[in-house]
């Protein structure tokens, strides 16, 4: 995927800063690439919009500008999540401008948060729908059928999907692999399932170089053509919801954790949440009395209590 230098991104908050903001948003936004900058240097944008409005500088405000700022959002209509995003980019940058001395200390550092509702709202697919859309995608050419099963079997985000390069397949102790940068800037080493496997080696063909997943113009395949790729195959396996890639990522993680029991912990991992809370969104069934821990105990300690 290609991706906009720092300054480009900074280009794109319009509000004239000082030299000593200009840096720490500089360096700031170089500490993230792709989507994630991307979304950081939107938050800051509107921050900064929000600020100049007020004739405040991004060094002179106080936590009360930072709260008032987040009230006018919530205002606005905007979601919880998306205000608490705003609130944490904002306390990133300031973290960053303390510790490069550019400022003496955060004014976000204790801004008070909106609580977010961790349940997930996304459309979900059962164990049927999914495993339709995998024979779906079977009867279709290789780079569709690789690019349901990188996202169904190994629940990856469509950047990393649609960024993996045929230089990074492998393998290790006889798993078939795919080394990939996961949001954040961390570089992990993932094993493809068989099937997964397969398609990929024919979605690539003779190549030996270069993007797994390309479009028809020759080029990498976007973000969006994944899209459009993940809704045809839906829509040919009989599904009338409305799939997109990150369905598919919340279908593997519901399927591992709260369909096979993989530990929370090594969802976590794959699904590479920085908080457990994130993953645990997905189980909609984590109400249910049926799965109360009363019953394990009660269980568990039924030999030794007779």
């Amino acid at each position: 995927m290609t991706t906009a230098a720092p300054s480009a991104a900074l280009a794109t908050i319009q509000p004239v800063f000082t030299d000593a903001e200009r840096i720490g948003l500089t360096g700031f936004l170089a500490g993230y690439r792709g989507l994630t900058r991307e979304a950081y240097a939107l938050d800051l944008r509107q921050f900064a919009s929000w600020c100049r409005a007020r004739s405040l500088t991004l060094s002179a405000v106080c936590r009360a500008d930072i709260e008032g700022f987040a009230r006018d959002r919530a205002a606005m209509g905007r979601a919880r999540a998306t205000v608490t995003r705003r609130l944490s980019t904002i306390a990133g940058f300031y973290r960053y401008a303390v510790q490069e001395e550019l400022l003496d200390r955060s004014p976000a550092a204790h801004v008070r948060r909106p609580r977010v509702d961790y349940e997930s709202h996304a459309v979900a697919l059962d164990r049927n729908e999914l495993g339709a859309l995998l024979v779906a995608a079977g009867i279709e050419p290789p780079a569709g059928h690789a690019l349901i099963s990188l996202l169904a079997l190994n629940g990856l985000r469509v950047s990393e999907a649609t960024s993996a390069d045929i230089e990074h397949l492998g393998l290790e102790r006889g798993h078939r692999t795919l080394t990939i940068t996961r949001k954040g800037g961390k570089v992990v080493t993932i094993p493809l399932a068989p099937r997964t496997a397969r398609a990929i080696d024919l979605a690539i063909g003779e190549r030996t170089e270069g993007p797994v997943f390309l479009a028809k113009d020759g080029r990498r395949l976007d973000r969006h053509g994944a899209g459009r790729v993940v809704r045809q195959i839906a829509r040919r396996a009989g599904i009338a919801k409305t799939v997109t890639p990150h369905t598919l990522r919340h279908a593997f993680i519901t399927a591992a954790q709260f369909g096979r029991r993989v530990p929370l912990r090594d969802v976590q991992e794959a699904a590479s949440h920085a908080d457990p809370r994130t993953t645990m969104r997905y189980d909609r069934a984590r109400g249910s009395l049926d799965r109360h821990a009363t019953y394990i105990v009660a269980a568990y300690l039924a030999g030794a209590a007779r």
